[in-house]
C-alpha cells in the first residue's frame, strides 16, 4: 500500500523512494551495487532495517518569509529554492518533528525574519536538531546570518515551555553567502552546548558541527561489520583515518593493542578525546590534521609512527584522494577497511587501490538510509600477494624458441590510432550517440584511471586537481564507448 506523505506529494524530494515497497527499494541498490563495485569482489546483499521508519536522528530546517510575510520553515523542494512549509517527517525521530514545530512558534514570538538569500537581508537562516537515540536529549542549533540575536532569551524560554525535553540550544552565526549550513563561530545559549549518546555500548559527546552518523540502528551493524572484517586480535596498531569524533576507532580500541584517529575538524577531535576519557579508552589518541597530509607524513619511512596494522577509512561523500590512498599503500598494513556512503566515489578509490597492489576481499552494503536513493558500504581490502613463483629463462630474438621483439613492436605499432585523437572528438561521438556532453575534465579523469596520458589536456589535468563531481557511470561508459570507437584502447 503507498504511503501517505504530504511532503512527498509536494516533491520535497527527500525521500524518492518512498512509494517502492521496502524489499524493492533493498533490491534496487542490491543492483546499484552489483553494478558498480560487482567487479572488484562479490557483492552480499544489502543489510535492510527492521523498521525502517522515524530513523534520523539529525534534520535541518530551512526557514524562509510565507504568505502575508509570516515566518516559516521547512524543506527545499526537490531542485529548488522553494521552502515547502514544514510537516511530519516519516524519516526523522518524532521528537524532532516536534521539536522544529515548537522553535518556528518560539521564534515567531520573537518576531525574527527569515535571511533572504537574494538580498542578503534578515535574521535567520536554518534549524539543526539533533537527539540522542538512547540518551533522550535535544541539541537546538539556531543559525543566524548575524551575531546580534536579540531576545535570545526570551527564545529560550518561550521554546522550553513548547519542548521541555530540549536540552541545549545554540547560536551558530553563519553570514556568509554560501550552500554552508553551518558556520565556525558557535555561541551556547542553553544547557551545556552539546548531547549524548550510547553507541555500539559505548558514550559519546556530540557538538553541534560534529559528523555523527543519522541512523544509529543501521550505524551499529555497519560499525560490527567494519569491525568483524578488520579481524582484530589485540595485537595491531589501528590508524582511523577521517575518524570524526571517534566513533569506529574508539569501537574498536576494545579489540586492538592501539588505536590513531585523524580528523581535520578540532570540534570533532576535541569530542574523541572527550569520549575516549569518558569510556576510560587509554589505548586511543586523535590528531587535528587533514587525513591525507597526516597519512602521507605518517607514510614517510622516518615519520616515527608505529606501523598499522589495520587502516579504517571512512571518507566523506567525495571519498579519499590519490595522495591519501598512495600513502596507505606504502604503509602496507595488513588490511584496509573502507566505509563508504557514495558508491561511484567508492569505485574510483577502489580502482587506484587495485592498482597500487590492493584487492577487495568482502563487500556489504548497509541500507543506512531507507526510503533515499543512497546506501552505506563497508569493503575489505588486503594486499596481492603471489602463492607462489616460477623462474623462467627467456631469450629474445628471431629463431626457434626465442621472443620475437621486433614482431611484436610492428603488432603494436598497428594497434596505435591511425589519427591524433583529440578531446573534441571525443566529446563530439558522446554528444551525437548519447544525446549528452561531457567535461573535457571527465574524458581526462577516465583516461587517468585507464592508465592512458593526459598530457594532450593540461587544463583537465589541472581541473582534476581541484574538488569536483565525477562523471556517472553513465558517462563513464559512454567515453570509454568513444575511446574503443577511436581505438585508443
Amino acid at each position: 500500500m503507498p504511503v501517505t506523505c504530504t511532503n512527498y506529494k509536494l516533491k520535497c524530494g527527500g525521500c524518492p523512494l518512498l512509494n517502492q515497497p521496502y524489499p524493492d527499494q533493498l533490491k534496487h541498490k542490491q543492483q546499484l551495487e552489483q553494478r558498480l563495485l560487482g567487479r572488484f569482489a562479490p557483492v552480499s546483499p544489502v543489510l535492510g532495517q527492521a523498521e525502517p521508519w522515524h530513523y534520523r536522528n539529525k534534520a535541518i530546517a530551512t526557514f524562509a518569509t510565507g504568505p502575508r510575510g509570516r515566518l516559516t520553515c521547512g524543506i527545499y523542494a526537490a531542485g529548488t529554492h522553494r521552502v515547502l512549509p514544514y510537516t511530519d517527517c516519516l524519516l526523522q525521530d518524532t521528537v524532532i518533528n516536534q521539536t522544529i514545530a515548537a522553535v518556528l512558534e518560539a521564534a515567531r514570538a520573537c518576531r525574527w525574519p527569515a535571511f533572504e538569500e537574494d538580498r542578503g537581508t534578515g535574521l535567520l537562516r536554518h534549524v539543526l536538531v539533533r537527539r540522542g537515540k538512547t540518551s533522550g536529549q535535544v541539541l537546538v542549533v539556531l543559525v543566524t546570518a548575524q551575531e546580534n540575536l536579540p531576545g535570545s532569551r526570551n527564545f529560550v524560554k518561550a521554546l522550553r515551555e513548547k519542548a521541555p525535553w530540549v536540552t541545549s540550544v545554540v547560536q551558530n552565526c553563519n553570514p556568509r553567502r554560501t550552500s554552508a549550513v553551518l558556520g565556525s563561530d558557535v555561541r551556547t545559549l542553553y544547557g551545556p552546548g552539546k548531547i549524548t549518546d550510547t553507541l555500539c555500548g559505548l558514550q559519546f559527546a556530540i557538538s553541534p558541527r560534529s559528523f555523527y552518523q543519522v541512523n544509529p540502528e543501521q550505524t551499529e551493524v555497519l560499525y560490527a561489520k567494519a569491525i568483524e572484517f578488520a579481524a582484530l586480535t589485540g595485537k595491531e596498531t589501528v590508524i582511523d583515518a577521517y575518524c570524526g569524533i571517534g566513533t569506529i576507532g574508539l569501537c574498536a580500541a576494545g579489540r586492538a593493542k592501539q588505536v590513531i584517529g585523524v580528523e581535520r575538524n578540532p570540534d570533532a577531535v576535541r569530542n574523541a578525546c572527550a569520549n575516549a576519557a569518558a569510556n576510560k579508552i587509554n589505548n586511543a589518541r586523535f590528531i587535528c590534521a587533514d587525513a591525507t597530509d597526516w597519512m602521507r607524513a605518517a607514510a614517510q619511512p622516518n615519520s616515527g609512527l608505529p606501523h598499522p596494522d589495520v587502516v579504517f577509512l571512512d571518507p566523506p561523500r567525495e571519498g579519499s584522494t590519490p595522495a591519501c590512498i598512495d600513502a596507505v599503500a606504502a604503509m602496507k598494513p595488513k588490511r584496509v577497511v573502507y566505509v563508504s556512503c557514495n558508491p561511484e566515489t567508492l569505485a574510483r578509490d577502489l580502482t587506484h587501490l587495485s592498482r597500487r597492489g590492493w584487492k577487495a576481499l568482502k563487500i556489504q552494503p548497509v541500507d543506512m538510509f531507507p526510503h533515499t536513493e543512497h546506501v552505506e558500504t563497508v569493503v575489505l581490502l588486503s594486499h596481492k600477494k603471489a602463492d607462489s613463483y616460477i623462474h623462467i629463462d627467456v631469450e629474445f630474438g628471431e629463431g626457434e624458441g626465442k621472443i620475437p621483439v621486433d614482431s611484436i613492436a610492428k603488432r603494436a605499432e598497428a594497434y596505435k590510432p591511425k589519427e591524433k585523437v583529440t578531446y573534441k572528438m571525443i566529446k563530439e561521438y558522446i554528444e551525437a550517440k548519447y544525446g549528452f556532453k561531457v567535461h573535457t575534465a571527465y574524458i581526462a579523469e577516465v583516461k587517468r584511471d585507464l592508465g592512458l596520458p593526459m598530457y594532450d589536456a593540461p587544463n583537465a589535468v589541472e581541473e582534476l586537481k581541484q574538488p569536483k563531481k565525477h562523471p556517472t557511470p553513465e558517462k563513464v561508459e559512454a567515453i570509454k564507448d568513444a575511446l574503443r570507437y577511436f581505438a585508443v584502447i
